[in-house]
């Protein structure tokens, strides 16, 4: 980065496709060395990402809505302000779910190579976020999602849903 900077979540660069209304903090300049950041406005339903383990810790606090957390195969339901601490090597989902949409704030570790994994787990595939065979290719296990996502305008709905 250049530099310090501040600025409104309604000003940065979002994107949305069949995996949510995503805004990644440090995509409208480069990007962070250390760590990811992003807001993410899922529907019911909607998966997050796809059934993963990395080999960093990661943490997902849950501040509208309501969710289904997918960890190591079981079905954990989470609501606001609810927060998922995922320690490395921990295969996990997040899936919108309840009445309306829900806002998610990930966070992440971006040093050294990302070694990913998608497993296949037949709760994750119940819900729309597993690959029917294991993979280490992000590119296979999204293959059915638009991908990039498009930047999209951003709405008050969502933050506010």
């Amino acid at each position: 980065m250049t530099g310090p900077w501040v600025r409104n979540v309604r000003d940065l660069r979002w994107q949305e496709n069949e995996l949510g209304a995503t805004c990644e903090f440090d995509k409208h300049q480069e990007r962070f060395d250390e760590f990811g950041i992003n807001l993410t406005v899922l529907q019911p339903g909607q998966p997050m990402t796809m059934y993963h383990r990395e080999r960093y810790q990661e943490g997902f606090l849950v501040l509208r809505g309501d969710c289904l957390l997918i960890v190591e195969g079981e079905e954990v339901p989470m609501k606001q302000w609810d927060y998922f601490h995922c320690p490395p090597d921990v295969s996990h989902a997040i899936v919108g779910a309840g009445d309306g949409p829900s806002l998610v704030l990930a966070v992440g570790n971006r040093l050294g190579p990302d070694v990913i994994l998608y497993p296949r787990d037949e709760t994750a595939l119940a819900h729309g976020a597993g690959v029917e065979q294991e993979t280490p290719h992000p590119n296979e296990a999204y293959a059915r999602f638009t991908r990039p996502a498009p930047d999209v305008e951003f709405r008050e709905e969502f933050l506010t849903g």
